[in-house]
């Protein structure tokens, strides 16, 4: 080993701790990191907050709110979701830094965690629907941000209610399922359906609209999404075409106008998202998603989410883990684009 090298290290490292960054690639880092209370908080003590966030009901000056939404009156199989945004809560293993956008969002953008959605009742999925919409309603006339944590992926049928109000917008959307789906049972409303009834809305313009990781025997429940003009892409399609191809399908889709990403943790392969209530074989990858989530940097974005957490069936707390990570992917790429 080159002795004068050696030297210099010995002299800048031997007694640097770790929160020390001498070296100009990451002092900017470091920079942004130095009033930041997670670095004096241990992580396993304290309230847990979505991405260790400061708690803060009042979101009236945030640029971004981290909302949950505990609600899963609309699933179709295994239920559970509802445990969903204090499951991701728990995680603390995640961020502040992304290395791959090189940012610290937290530092650019203000933000916190504001607690779940209220709902009035724990049996009634109409009017759960309609309080996540006036929640939403009142977070968007405040000028705010929203990144969400559910619940089943009815949750976003809503949540698309409000942003997409004035002006209908396009979607990134990250599922095994299409959930374009039509009645089940007599109702409408389900996590099966969200996006067909976004688009009868018009809030959700179809043709805006990419739907990435599809797969398994819902295809023959998805036939809305062709016929409004989706585009549909399957996970077979993901591996053979790879992650650049896709991600210039999704810019070429969503264009330069705003638009909303939601990810259900179905979308990725069981192996690593087992807690959840629609699992289904052969899916993407946490890498997979990660990378083309990044590579949507400084387009408008105008929100997202994450959802079908079921922690029940997550012995590990893989799903958890995962859903967190991307939770931190978006909340990056927001601190990115802006």
């Amino acid at each position: 080993m080159d002795e004068a090298k050696l030297k210099k290290l010995r002299e800048l490292y031997s007694e640097a701790d770790g929160s020390e960054y001498l070296s100009e690639r990451f002092r900017h880092v470091g920079e942004k990191l130095a009033d930041n209370p997670r670095n004096t908080i241990k992580p396993f003590s304290g309230v847990p907050t979505f991405l260790d966030l400061p708690y803060n009901e009042d979101f009236r000056d945030l640029d971004v709110a981290l909302i949950g939404v505990p609600m899963d009156l609309g699933v179709t199989n295994r239920s559970g979701a509802r445990f969903g945004p204090r499951a991701v809560r728990t995680i603390e293993r995640v961020g502040p830094y992304s290395h791959v956008l090189d940012e610290v969002p937290q530092s650019v953008l203000k933000s916190a965690d504001i607690g779940d959605v209220p709902m009035r009742s724990r049996f009634s999925l109409t009017k759960s629907l309609e309080d996540i919409e006036a929640f939403y309603k009142k977070v968007l006339a405040s000028g705010v941000i929203p990144l969400s944590v559910g619940g089943d992926h009815s949750i976003t049928y809503p949540i698309l209610k409000a942003i997409g109000e004035k002006e209908p917008v396009g979607m990134v959307h990250i599922d095994a399922h299409m959930d374009t789906g039509g009645a089940y049972d007599g109702e409408k409303f389900h996590h099966g359906g969200p996006f067909r009834q976004a688009v009868l809305a018009g809030v959700l313009d179809p043709e805006r609209c990419v739907q990435i990781g599809i797969r398994g025997s819902s295809e023959m429940s998805g036939e809305f999404s062709f016929e409004s003009g989706m585009t549909v892409i399957h996970a077979e399609d993901v591996e053979r075409q790879g992650i650049d191809a896709i991600v210039e399908t999704a810019k070429e889709v969503v264009g330069d106008k705003s638009f909303y990403i939601t990810i259900d943790v179905d979308g990725i392969d069981p192996a690593y998202t087992p807690g959840t209530g629609t699992p289904e074989i052969g899916g993407l990858t946490p890498l997979q998603v990660q990378m083309m989530l990044r590579e949507l940097k400084g387009l408008n974005i105008v929100g997202g989410d994450v959802v079908e957490v079921a922690p029940q069936y997550d012995p590990t707390t893989n799903t958890a883990h995962v859903a967190a990570q991307l939770l931190f992917e978006l909340f990056a790429l927001l601190a990115v684009s802006q």
